[in-house]
C-alpha cells in the first residue's frame, strides 16, 4: 500500500501539550513560533506534489514533519534523537501540536521525507519558505551590502589510506558487478578479499608496504581488464569507475619502471582532488592553514551584515574543480533573489581573485574585498606591484627602469640580458634568463582595487561590516561542525535546513510577527 499526504486539523486546536506548557515557551522562541504558525509557514499545499497518489495510508502531516526537520537542524540532532525529543520534550510537542501522551513517529519517516524532497522539483522548499518570510517582512529592503565567506565542515567518515581504499574498492566491485566475484577469485591474489581488514604485514617495513601496494594495484588492473563485457546499471558502473580512479590517484610506476611492466608504488606527491574515502567519495582534503588539514566539505554563504540574515548558501567538496571561494561566491550572488540593485560585496582575500573582481565590476557591484596577497620570488624582493604596466603601449617597466614590450597573446614581458648586470638583480630574480613578468588580463583592475583598498574609508567599511558573517558562520557551526551525512547532495540539503532554522531564529530576534499568513517585523 502506498502513502498519501497526511493533514493536520484545519483549525488551530490547542493541544494539551500546548495548554500545559505553552505559557512556559519563551516568547520569541522558535518553539513558540512553530506552535502558533507552523501551518501558515508549512501549509499542506506546499508538499502536495510529494504525494501524487490519493490511495494508501496517510503520512504524518506535512506541517509536523517540516517543524521537526527545522528543530532537528537547529539543534543538530540525529533522526532517532529528534523523534525522542518529539516524544519526551514538551517544547517539541507544543511546537508540533502533539498531545502529551502521543508517541513520536518512527525515525525512518524523516529519512522518507528527505528522500522525497531530494527527488522533487523543489528540494529546498523549506529554506525557500523561510526566505519568503524574510521577503515579506521587508527586512532586507534597501540593504546595499552582502558579505561572502566559507568554512570547512568535517566529514562523517574516517579518512582511508591507499591500501584500505584499494581493498574496499575491489570488494565493492566484486559485490555489485555481475561476474566480478569470479574474476576476483581467479585473478586477484594480492589479498584475501573476503577479509575486510588490512593485510597482515610488517607495516614498519617499507619494502613490505611497497610490495603490498604493487600487488593491490595489479589486482585492480586485472579485475578491470577481465570484467565481462556488459551494460552496467548506475551503481555497478559507479563502483567500476571508483576502482579505476582509486587505482590511479595514489600510485606511480615503481623506480626503474616505465609503467608497462605492472610494477607500482605509492606516489611521492598528493593527487589533485584526491578521493580520501570509498565510503564517501565526495569528501576531500582541505587546508585551514599551511600546517592544519581538515577533511570534509566546504559550506559557502552570502549574508546581509546589518540583519545577520543568510540570503544564500551551498555546500561543495572541500577542494577540487569549481569549489574555489571566488567561483562559488559569484554563483551565490547571482542566485540571491534579495539583490535587485548593485551592492557592496565584502569578503576576505580568498575572494580577491582577478576573475572575481572583473565579474563584480561587470555586474555593477562594488568590491570591498581584502586584496590578494602579493608574493615575491625572492624573500624581501620585488613583487609584481613594483613593475609599471602601460596597457596602451603594451610595455612593462622594471624597478631599475628597463622597459620591454609584451605580446597580446602570451602577455609575458621578458627582460633577458637586461638583468645580467642590473644592480637590483639580487632582489628580482635568480633565473639565468632574467626576469619574466606575466601581465594579467585584468591587471589594471586589480591594481586599482589594491590602491582603493588602502583608502581609510574602504578599511572602515570592511572592519565594520565584514565581522557579521563570521558570527553567522559561528551560528551554523555551533554544535554542527561535522556534517551528518555522506555526499554533497544530502549534506547540501542539511545545510539549507540548518540555515533556514537559523534565519527563522534570527527573524524572531528581530521581532517577527505573523497574522493570517502576513509577516512583519516589530520595530
Amino acid at each position: 500500500m502506498g502513502v498519501v499526504q497526511g493533514t493536520s486539523h484545519p483549525e488551530h486546536v490547542v493541544m494539551d501539550a500546548e495548554l500545559v506548557s505553552g505559557h512556559l515557551l519563551p516568547p520569541g522562541s522558535v518553539f513558540a513560533f512553530l506552535a502558533e504558525h507552523r501551518r501558515e509557514l508549512f501549509p499542506d499545499a506546499m508538499f502536495a506534489d510529494l504525494f501524487p497518489s490519493q490511495l494508501g495510508r496517510p503520512s504524518v502531516p506535512a506541517d509536523v514533519v517540516a517543524a521537526v526537520l527545522v528543530l532537528q537542524a537547529l539543534e543538530g540532532r540525529s533522526d532517532r534523537e529528534a523523534v525522542e525529543a518529539l516524544t519526551f520534550d514538551l517544547r517539541w510537542k507544543a511546537a508540533c501540536g502533539l498531545p502529551i501522551a502521543a508517541a513520536g513517529f518512527h525515525p525512518t519517516v524523516l529519512t522518507y521525507w528527505r528522500r522525497r524532497l531530494a527527488a522533487s522539483a523543489r528540494p529546498q522548499r523549506i529554506f525557500d519558505a523561510v526566505r519568503e518570510v524574510v521577503a515579506a517582512t521587508g527586512a532586507l529592503a534597501g540593504k546595499t551590502r552582502r558579505v561572502l565567506d566559507s568554512t570547512v565542515l568535517t566529514d562523517a567518515v574516517a579518512t582511508q589510506d591507499t591500501v584500505t581504499q584499494l581493498i574496499a574498492a575491489i570488494r565493492r566491485v566484486a559485490r555489485e558487478v555481475p561476474g566480478a566475484a569470479e574474476v576476483v577469485a581467479a585473478h586477484c591474489t594480492g589479498h584475501d578479499y573476503d577479509d575486510p581488514g588490512k593485510p597482515q604485514i610488517a607495516w614498519d617495513d617499507a619494502e613490505a608496504r611497497a610490495e603490498l601496494v604493487d600487488a593491490l594495484v595489479s589486482d585492480a588492473h586485472r579485475l578491470l581488464g577481465h570484467l565481462p563485457e556488459q551494460e552496467l546499471a548506475p551503481r555497478p558502473a559507479e563502483a567500476v569507475a571508483l576502482l579505476a580512479l582509486i587505482a590511479g590517484q595514489d600510485v606511480e610506476p615503481a623506480e626503474g619502471s616505465d609503467g608497462t611492466d605492472g610494477r607500482w608504488r605509492i606516489a611521492r606527491r598528493v593527487a589533485e582532488d584526491r578521493i580520501i574515502s570509498t565510503v564517501d567519495p565526495d569528501a576531500r582534503h582541505a587546508h585551514k592553514t599551511v600546517t592544519r588539514r581538515v577533511d570534509g566539505f566546504k559550506a559557502h554563504l552570502v549574508a546581509e551584515p546589518d540583519t545577520g540574515l543568510i540570503t544564500g548558501c551551498t555546500l561543495t567538496r572541500a577542494s577540487g574543480p569549481d569549489t574555489g571561494d571566488g567561483a562559488v561566491g559569484l554563483g551565490l550572488l547571482a542566485a540571491d533573489r534579495t539583490i535587485d540593485a548593485p551592492v557592496q560585496v565584502l569578503a576576505d582575500s580568498a575572494y580577491g581573485t582577478e576573475a572575481m573582481l572583473a565579474a563584480l565590476a561587470a555586474a555593477g557591484h562594488t568590491a570591498v574585498i581584502k586584496p590578494w596577497p602579493l608574493h615575491s620570488l625572492i624573500s624581501g624582493g620585488f613583487t609584481a606591484a613594483d613593475f609599471a604596466i602601460d596597457e596602451s603601449a603594451g610595455t612593462v617597466t622594471c624597478p631599475a627602469g628597463h622597459t620591454v614590450g609584451y605580446t597580446p597573446g602570451t602577455r609575458i614581458a621578458r627582460f633577458g640580458d637586461r638583468c645580467t648586470r642590473c644592480p637590483l638583480r639580487a632582489r628580482c630574480t635568480t633565473s639565468t634568463r632574467g626576469r619574466s613578468v606575466l601581465v594579467a588580463e585584468h591587471d589594471a583592475l586589480t591594481r586599482a582595487h589594491r590602491a582603493h583598498a588602502a583608502d581609510p574609508d574602504f578599511q572602515a567599511v570592511y572592519r565594520r561590516h565584514r565581522p557579521m558573517v563570521e558570527r553567522s558562520i559561528a551560528w551554523i557551526t555551533r554544535g554542527a561542525r561535522r556534517v551528518p551525512y555522506r555526499g554533497v547532495l544530502p549534506n547540501d540539503a542539511w545545510l539549507h535546513l540548518r540555515v533556514a532554522a537559523i534565519n527563522l531564529r534570527r527573524l524572531l530576534t528581530l521581532g517577527l510577527t505573523g497574522t493570517g499568513g502576513h509577516w512583519a517585523l516589530n520595530a
